[in-house]
């Protein structure tokens, strides 16, 4: 799997859902990014802000998927564990 790895950023409303996961490393990174843990009900239920590169994320048993997104992501939005996701265009 090589998600972002390579990439030199991600555009501002960007992002990579990894469908399993509950868990990230950012090893080859170049830049930092704002994680979320989701479960299968489309809850947060765990994130990290500015993950940089080199680091491991959290596991998060409770998390289905995980969502990569640009630095500064998750403080713009007000995005707290417990929020109700709404996806649409993709069908989980």
């Amino acid at each position: 799997m090589k998600g972002l790895l390579g990439r030199t950023g991600l555009a501002p409303g960007a992002g990579l859902l990894i469908v399993p996961s509950n868990s990230i490393h950012m090893f080859f990174m170049r830049f930092p990014i704002d994680v979320l843990y989701v479960d299968r009900s489309l809850r947060v239920v765990g994130l990290h802000h500015s993950l940089k590169p080199w680091r491991v994320g959290q596991m998060n048993m409770r998390s289905h998927f995980v969502i990569e997104l640009p630095a500064g992501t998750l403080q713009a939005t007000g995005t707290q564990v417990g929020d109700q996701l709404a996806v649409t265009g993709y069908q989980l």
